[in-house]
């Protein structure tokens, strides 16, 4: 059973839509003014809302303006008497569902009323699948002439799926995601290693429309700069020495839904000119092919390194950041939101247990301490790979701080500070054990510095940036 709200200054017929709404076994609210609908809706939101346009006291272009300030994803379907188009065009922009024109017949109530609750339905599906928490804003029912004022200090959290946080960061972070969503519009993401940026990415796309098509995530990073325009477009048969067949790029894989590009900062110039063209002309051309196809993708990109910089060191085009950059979203780093750590520690304990076969159920406030006075180069992803290292080598049903043995001189509130001393010759690990903590300890410490830049760490430590690779899948640093 739905809850409908109806508004219309006209007993008759404000009365008569009542009926059939409430035959379909919905409850009925009603109101004689747009005014009045506003006051009721603040006080109890309405599944869907059946005003008429033109009324004596407060019109229903207001009343719908009113409620979906309150309530972004209100159902509203608008009444008119006058037969005109521009009424229905100015409610649809408004944010209405739909309209019907008066005189209407039952039947057709009835259809509208069971599309607007169908789409409502689906709202809430998605909502649910995705762990988005929608809420109507902390000040917005204050805005209604009739509503209660909303308590001091009351707050409203948001969350989406797979990304935790409740500091004010991460809430711009997710009101950002929900209003990007819903637009077609390029998107770039910004953020440091480890912050969670396919998870924006992904949490986009499965709030947009294209959510029933592919996700599709491309690092451009990790491919080599020979093979990444066939990992994009695809190739022919016989291109190049080892294309025994066709094979579809990750552009044509996406058709239809969103193409996560992430460290785009990475891709080589003479490739950023070929990416330009295809998000231009939305089409791509196979390795070795003639002809242009044609793709519809939402592109989604992320980086961790200075782009705006790079543009200005000649590194990347200055035009294809125009493409990309449309719609930016910062992810703040973890240093910046300690205060969301222990609900990070919490999720990381419960998911880790059952891999680790960790009987750990809680953590005592000086490993939190510990926890948050570190500066996490690594961000998010590297709490999650101490935080899975303790766990393995914890005692007990909690955490403490010396089950951080993994972590070294690394785990200080600082790169100021010293490495951890020598170890004693009663040390239970064999050398190889000692020599690799010591090593990421120094990995980490030069990672933090470079401010995850790794040509820059690979610099700073006196190593080939392929070794370094290596060495951030070895200890888990990155993935």
């Amino acid at each position: 059973m739905a809850h409908v709200l109806i508004v219309d200054d006209n007993e008759t017929l404000r009365e008569a839509a009542a009926s059939v709404v409430r035959k379909l076994g919905h409850q009925v609210t009603t109101a004689i003014s747009g005014d009045e609908g506003v006051a009721r809706f603040a006080r109890a939101p309405a599944d869907l809302v059946l005003t008429d346009l033109k009324m004596a006291a407060g019109d229903g272009l207001s009343a719908l303006a009113r409620i979906r300030e309150a309530d972004r994803d209100a159902v509203v379907i608008v009444m008119t008497g006058f037969g005109t188009v521009q009424s229905a065009v100015d409610a649809m922009k408004g944010g209405a569902f739909d309209f019907l024109e008066k005189p209407f017949a039952p039947d057709l109530l009835r259809a509208k009323v069971a599309a607007g609750l169908a789409l409502r339905d689906e709202r809430r599906r998605v909502e649910r699948a995705l762990g988005l928490a929608d809420v109507v804003s902390a000040d917005a029912a204050a805005r209604f002439a009739d509503a209660p004022a909303v308590p001091a200090g009351a707050s409203v959290k948001r969350r989406v799926k797979g990304i935790i946080g409740h500091s004010a960061a991460m809430q711009a972070v997710f009101r950002a995601v929900e209003k990007v969503a819903a637009a077609e519009a390029t998107v770039f993401v910004r953020g440091e290693s480890g912050t969670g940026k396919e998870l924006v990415a992904r949490a986009i796309h499965d709030l947009s429309p294209r959510r029933e098509q592919p996700f599709v995530g491309v690092n451009c990073a990790a491919i080599p700069a020979t093979l990444l325009e066939s990992e994009l477009f695809g190739h022919e048969q016989g291109a190049f020495t080892g294309a025994v067949k066709r094979k579809l790029g990750r552009f044509e894989l996406a058709h239809g839904g969103t193409l996560f590009l992430d460290e785009i900062g990475d891709v080589p110039l003479d490739m950023q000119a070929k990416l330009l063209r295809a998000l231009q002309e939305k089409t791509i051309e196979r390795v070795g092919g003639e002809s242009p196809v044609a793709v519809d993708v939402r592109i989604v990109s992320a980086t961790h390194r200075d782009i705006a910089k790079m543009v200005g060191e000649g590194t990347f085009r200055e035009d294809l950041l125009y493409r990309l950059h449309i719609i930016p979203v910062e992810l703040p780093p973890l240093r910046d939101r300690p205060e969301d750590i222990p609900l990070l520690v919490e999720h990381f304990l419960q998911k880790l247990g059952p891999r680790t076969r960790s009987t750990v159920r809680g953590i005592d406030a000086a490993c939190m301490a510990a926890l948050r006075s570190y500066r996490w180069p690594g961000n998010v992803r590297e709490l999650e790979n101490v935080l899975e290292q303790a766990l393995v080598f914890a005692e007990g049903d909690t955490l403490r701080a010396d089950d951080l043995p993994a972590m070294l001189g690394a785990l200080k509130p600082s790169t100021a500070a010293p490495l951890a001393a020598l170890p004693s010759p009663d040390d239970p690990r064999t050398l190889d054990e000692l020599l690799d903590g010591l090593e990421k300890a120094l990995i980490l410490r030069a990672y933090e510095a470079s401010a995850g830049v790794k040509a820059e760490t690979a610099r700073r430590l006196g190593i080939k940036t392929s070794a370094l690779y290596y060495k951030l899948q070895k200890y888990r640093i990155e993935p």
